[in-house]
């Protein structure tokens, strides 16, 4: 293999930039001869070993949607022309995680109009159930149906439904597994609801209900993109070289195996920009566990900062027909890029997370420590573990920090540089986690790049609590490498939820905190900032970290 080499058939184009291909041409070979891609196309739930076996054992229906999904197709179109006859054209989809990032890059992608609510913030959630509620219908999706973000949306839109004079049951459509608490509360509700196969996870559902139900119905041509999908599984079912899906795990096992431990994602002219974010929680969640993994970094394009200046434990990854890396090389020697339809390259990423997780030895279909942020969020709403009191307040933003902050530092300003102090110059990472507003405090995102540019380490920028479902695994889970910037604030105003003693000011504040609790537990310096302001103060935060 030369330094540049291509995995290329229908449907897909990988272009490959690796600077030492004598272990990468090993692995390769040894997957080939375990046979490894025709018996992950087949569903062998041995491949990860006896440990992972029983969990892998009913977590393969993936592989094969793209064709076993194609009875949905016309079912949800003849939902929409319904829907669509009787005025009813806003959609919106409450998720978290695998249940929304699927739907909503595919849609975006598209064009189609699908308004996603995956906060527990209290000022998006009103400004979403207070507009247009007589066009309105909602998408209510959960694997588990007992995610308690999703369950509190469904809650709020019931009720301001039924105070609108609508039937409740006319306008809610659910998406989850079947025998789960919300299939028997949407069953008792009367509500429609589509059941997807129970044997599929949450992030490789993009092929499911999970990601066609909330896509259809707003207007994408589902149908196509399970071509794509389809057309590419011919090729992910042979042991070769052009398997794309072989090549590409190949390289993350490698890549993380040897500490190169984050991933850079950009869109490289890819129609679908936002794939990035779908991306991040599928490897992420999938291969941050045993102090192992690779961390996703989404940067945007491939002029931003940690992929057009970037570290040496560093892998980049394109997606789009550009190729990045014609002139100049990732400094890592390690870059890939992939050219291919939406439907396949998410089949393509998803067989090659499952092939990299038999490299580095761990279940690429678990979340252990997923539930521990969740533990701790129900404490803290339970009244078992009380929010700790700041280290200072300044100026309207109060300052909560463990041992590792100095005494002596009394600013904000301070506070931050002593968190970036923390980052280890080699293998360090800074995760900023804002729970606020993703639409109103959008801007915010910006800081991202700029503080790459000021530590010249990988950052990545999560909005809670979202991102707690996908890298926050990664965070618990992985390398403990990472160094991390809670930014929360006070709301317009609060929203309660029926039925519930706790409203959802209460309940973001208690994801923030919990969370932070966990990570502080082992080990990873954790900085909150709360912001008393609702309003000037997330600019003046992000004035201060740009």
């Amino acid at each position: 293999m030369s330094e540049e080499s291509v995995a290329s058939g229908p449907g897909y184009l990988l272009r490959f930039r690796i600077a030492d291909t004598t272990a990468y041409d090993a692995l390769l070979d040894r997957l080939i001869a375990d046979r490894v891609a025709s018996r992950l196309s087949a569903g062998d739930p041995t491949l990860w070993g006896p440990t992972a076996e029983e969990e892998a054992a009913r977590r393969l229906g993936w592989i094969a949607l793209p064709r076993t999904s194609r009875p949905l197709v016309a079912e949800i179109l003849a939902l929409r022309e319904d829907l669509i006859a009787r005025g009813l054209d806003r959609f919106v989809l409450c998720g978290m995680g695998g249940s929304s990032l699927a739907p909503e890059v595919i849609t975006t992608a598209a064009g189609a109009p699908l308004e996603v609510l995956d906060s527990s913030h209290p000022d998006s959630v009103r400004l979403v159930v207070s507009r247009d509620i007589e066009r309105t219908v909602v998408i209510v999706s959960s694997k588990s149906g007992s995610t308690v973000e999703t369950d509190s949306h469904r809650r709020v839109f019931a009720e301001a439904f039924a105070a609108a004079g609508i039937d409740p049951a006319e306008r809610i459509i659910i998406v989850s597994d079947p025998g789960s608490e919300l299939d028997r509360v949407a069953t008792a509700d009367g509500c429609r609801i589509f059941r997807s196969d129970p044997e599929v996870g949450g992030r490789y559902s993009a092929h499911s209900a999970f990601g066609l139900v909330p896509a259809g119905l707003a207007g994408v041509d589902i149908a196509r993109l399970l071509d794509e999908g389809e057309e590419v599984m011919g090729a992910l079912a042979r042991d070769d070289r052009d398997n794309p899906g072989l090549r590409l795990g190949a390289l993350l096992g490698l890549a993380a195996s040897r500490g190169i431990d984050k991933l850079i994602l950009a869109s490289a002219g890819a129609v679908y920009s936002g794939l990035g974010d779908w991306i991040e929680q599928l490897i992420a969640e999938s291969t941050g566990k045993q102090g192992k993994g690779l961390l996703p970094v989404v940067v945007g394009a491939t002029d931003s900062p940690n992929f057009a200046s970037s570290s040496p434990d560093s892998l980049l990854a394109s997606f789009g027909p550009d190729f990045p890396f014609t002139r100049t090389g990732p400094t890592s020697g390690l870059g890939v890029s992939i050219d291919a339809g939406l439907g396949a390259q998410m089949q393509i990423w998803e067989f090659a997370t499952a092939v990299a997780g038999r490299v580095l030895e761990i279940n690429p279909f678990d979340q252990p420590d997923v539930e521990s942020s969740k533990a701790a969020a129900r404490k803290m709403l339970g009244g078992e573990e009380s929010a700790p009191e700041p280290r200072f307040v300044e100026d309207g933003i109060a300052v909560h920090a463990g041992d590792w902050l100095p005494a002596g530092v009394f600013s904000v300003s301070g506070a931050i540089r002593a968190l970036l102090e923390q980052l280890d110059p080699d293998h360090g990472y800074l995760a900023v986690q804002a729970y606020l507003d993703r639409h109103t405090d959008s801007s915010l995102a910006a800081v991202r790049a700029a503080l790459a540019a000021r530590t010249g380490r990988p950052v990545t920028f999560g909005w809670g609590p979202r991102f707690l479902h996908s890298t926050g695994q990664y965070h618990k889970g992985g390398p403990a490498a990472g160094v991390y910037l809670q930014v929360s604030t006070e709301p317009d105003a609060d929203q309660g939820i029926p039925g519930r003693d706790f409203s959802f000011q209460d309940f973001i504040v208690s994801q923030a905190v919990g969370d932070g609790l966990v990570l502080a537990e082992k080990g990873r310096p954790v900085l909150r900032l709360h912001l008393q302001d609702p309003f000037g103060g997330v600019p003046r935060l992000r004035d201060m970290l740009q």
